[in-house]
């Protein structure tokens, strides 16, 4: 064990010492150069326009400095190694940029600027970039969910409430209901997404500048939708954190639960869905076995997703209303991971579900079994006979006791004998053939909602109708941001004339 004296002397005697540097600096600036340098070029250009809009540079240094960023952007950062001469990224570019055009004429690039507002910044850049690339990838997996479900309108199968066989229900029905999930969780996305879009560049390190700067103009250039305005709330603030990274957790915790769901479906036991072989894995010992490691994969990938995202909400909790680096370079990763995993997740799902196909007959078999129909017997005796819905119910429990002991489905059973049990009320064959029938069960339930076909099918319809408008809807805001990127280039275009 190093006795302290010589602890310091391998350490450093003067910041940062070595420790700080392999576990703090050296992981974070990889970090940084792995995600910000985009964001970071971006920053600088659409600052130093602003400056010479706002006559605070001369036509002369903007030219040089916007020549000494484009030289830049020819290095190809993602090779480029930590330097503990530079204390981050930032200052390794402002570095880099003086050995270009002299230390001086650099150094009024960060007029009226903190990294502090540059940091805020560029994470919102980044972040925003994400969401919007999740945002595609839900959409997709919509699409894709609404093709196999108008397949399946009219594939009956058994619904399960409580783990059990409950009702019949249909494929397509059950399709439709994940796709309206996903539908709010698109939407949960969106909101995230417009409170991510919001500039705190010009805040500088908290109480903006007495430089006469343009915020609009920053935020114009960089394609954010308004300002932070508050200059205090645009540092402090760490909300749009919290609501990616919740906005994330509720999609991959709902998507979690149907993708368990379709490993249920594809047991041997199940025998509902089949997932195509490019998705399947073979064991190395069991040559019979057809293992779903696509949709395990996808399980595994969306906890993880959700352990990331809670990550960020946590390392936010009860951390100081002001700049502090809890929610800076150590926490900003986790998000990035989130949304990747989530990412992969989605698109995963949406290779099983375009080439998965339904055993039609197997579905349909088990629709028929373990008395599911048998709600529809109390109906038909209050509906089409009259009585009390609650004696009704008990008369259906009786058949379904007797069943029970008896061995039974309700389709071994007779008319007559039914209506021996019935004592009073008589059904037709006909009437008991619609009860024990689960495609008549399906076609009842034509309330709307429900999983009759006529009814799923206008669901579907609807829903294309909201995806049309979701898909465009990212177009345009994609679109938005070229233009942004294009207003950009040209003011860098004319000002290094």
């Amino acid at each position: 064990m190093l006795n302290p004296d010589d602890f310091i002397k391998t350490e450093g005697s003067a910041f940062p010492g070595r420790t700080y540097i392999d576990e703090l600096l050296k992981p974070i600036f990889y970090d940084q150069r792995n995600h910000l340098t985009d964001a970071m070029f971006s920053l600088h250009r659409a600052h130093v326009v602003m400056l010479r809009e706002q006559q605070l540079l001369s036509a002369s240094d903007t030219r040089d400095i916007l020549g000494g960023l484009e030289k830049l952007t020819s290095v190809n950062w993602q090779a480029v190694e930590y330097d503990p001469n530079y204390e981050d990224l930032f200052f390794m570019m402002e570095a880099k940029l003086g050995e270009l055009i002299g230390g001086d004429l650099a150094g009024k690039m960060h007029m009226a600027r903190s990294r502090n507002d540059m940091g805020e910044g560029m994470y919102r850049l980044v972040a925003r970039k994400y969401l919007l690339a999740l945002i595609r990838d839900v959409n997709r997996l919509s699409e894709s969910l609404l093709d196999q479900a108008e397949k399946h309108i009219e594939t009956v199968m058994p619904a399960h409430t409580h783990t059990q066989p409950a009702q019949p229900t249909t494929f397509g029905h059950y399709l439709v209901a994940v796709f309206d999930h996903l539908h709010r969780d698109e939407k949960r996305l969106w909101a995230a997404y417009q409170t991510v879009n919001q500039s705190p560049l010009g805040a500088a390190a908290m109480t903006t500048t007495g430089f006469p700067i343009s915020r609009e103009r920053v935020a114009e250039l960089l394609g954010f939708k308004g300002l932070v305005e508050n200059s205090f709330d645009a540092i402090a603030t760490g909300d749009y954190l919290i609501e990616a990274a919740i906005s994330i957790a509720c999609l991959m915790i709902n998507t979690g639960r149907w993708i368990q769901e379709f490993l249920r479906f594809s047991t041997k036991e199940a025998g509902l869905l089949h997932v195509a072989d490019p998705y399947v894995q073979i064991s190395s010992i069991m040559p019979q076995k057809r293992n779903p490691v696509s949709v395990e994969h996808s399980r595994a990938l969306a906890s993880s997703a959700v352990g990331e995202a809670m990550a960020v909400i946590q390392m936010l909790h009860n951390t100081p209303y002001g700049d502090i680096v809890d929610s800076e370079d150590d926490l900003q990763p986790h998000l990035y991971k989130s949304c990747h995993k989530a990412s992969r997740t989605l698109r995963l799902m949406n290779a099983v579900v375009q080439t998965m196909s339904i055993d039609v007959d197997h579905a349909a078999k088990e629709a028929g079994n373990h008395l599911i129909t048998i709600t529809e017997l109390a109906d038909v005796l209050t509906r089409d006979h009259g009585l009390p819905f609650r004696k009704a119910h008990g008369i259906a429990s009786k058949i379904a006791k007797k069943s029970a002991e008896e061995h039974k489905e309700l389709y071994e059973w007779q008319a007559d004998d039914i209506n021996e049990i019935l004592d009073g009320v008589k059904l037709s064959k006909e009437e008991w053939q619609g009860i024990i029938d689960p495609s008549v069960f399906v076609k009842r339930r034509s309330i709307r909602g429900g999983p009759c076909p006529s009814e799923v099918k206008r669901m579907i319809d609807n829903r294309r109708l909201k995806i049309n408008k979701r898909v465009n809807r990212y177009i345009e805001t994609k679109k938005a941001l070229m233009n942004a990127e294009g207003l950009l280039r040209n003011c860098v275009t004319l000002y290094m004339k």
